[in-house]
């Protein structure tokens, strides 16, 4: 007796399974043609899009090698939504699991700064909180005020140096400098107009971010700052003028 036909939702799972895979035993019988050549062109495409994300991390490791790791992802995580903007956000954490993450044990926070940018431009519009909104209140009210982070807003916490080693290694870098590993850094994404900002952040305005990110009022945010040297008035203003907060 002859086994029933798949339907077409079985045909099309066995097909994906083939292209993103290694085994062509799922399409035998109902594909013409070599399975081989549907396999590469989707895989490769897959893999441009990882190397349109992570240009740091391939300059770190190699094109090669990139490719390689890249391909390997591709295996264990293919897409789950038709969006390629959204394809990737698991990396920095399949990096964290390879040898290439345990020797080089910055790379996924690096992978992951280049996500959040990457997450910074295809995000949301919103209107960007002004000095002058603010300034409109009165001082219990701002005490009161609880802010939200515009949508295209990122705050990255690592143990190493993620800022400087993102910095260090534009295209424009042509002789990277030596880069010491054992200060950590926190970097803010954020969007202004249709332009992506990275900056790296102090301590007291990462405590401040922290602070505004867990809901708490702007007077209680500001009391989270225990370094008396820091500037609030003026990393107020910075973050006005590259869009951190999202309009009240």
């Amino acid at each position: 007796m002859r086994s029933p036909l798949p339907t077409l939702a079985e045909m099309q799972d066995r097909f994906r399974a083939a292209v993103l895979g290694h085994d062509d035993t799922p399409v035998q019988g109902f594909v013409r043609g070599d399975i081989g050549v549907y396999r590469n062109t989707v895989q490769a495409s897959l893999i441009d899009v990882l190397v349109a994300a992570f240009p740091v991390t391939q300059r770190i490791v190699g094109a090669d090698f990139f490719r390689t790791l890249a391909g390997r992802f591709v295996a264990a995580a293919p897409p789950r939504v038709p969006q390629l903007s959204l394809y990737g956000g698991g990396f920095a954490e399949f990096i964290a699991g390879e040898e290439a993450g345990r020797q080089l044990p910055y790379l996924p926070d690096t992978a992951r700064l280049e996500w959040a940018r990457g997450e910074c431009y295809f995000a949301a519009d919103a209107p960007t909180l002004r000095a002058a909104r603010l300034a409109a209140l009165g001082p219990d009210d701002i005490e009161r005020m609880v802010l939200a982070l515009h949508p295209a807003t990122r705050l990255i916490a690592s143990p190493y140096p993620i800022h400087r080693i993102w910095e260090v290694n534009q295209p424009a870098v042509t002789d990277v400098p030596r880069v010491d590993m054992n200060i950590g850094q926190w970097a803010l994404v954020s969007r202004r107009g249709h332009h992506v900002v990275t900056r790296e952040i102090v301590k007291a305005d990462a405590a401040f971010l922290s602070a505004i990110i867990a809901g708490r009022p702007l007077g209680e945010a500001a009391a989270a700052i225990s370094d008396s040297r820091f500037d609030l008035r003026q990393a107020l203003q910075d973050h006005f003028i590259n869009g951190t907060f999202r309009d009240l």
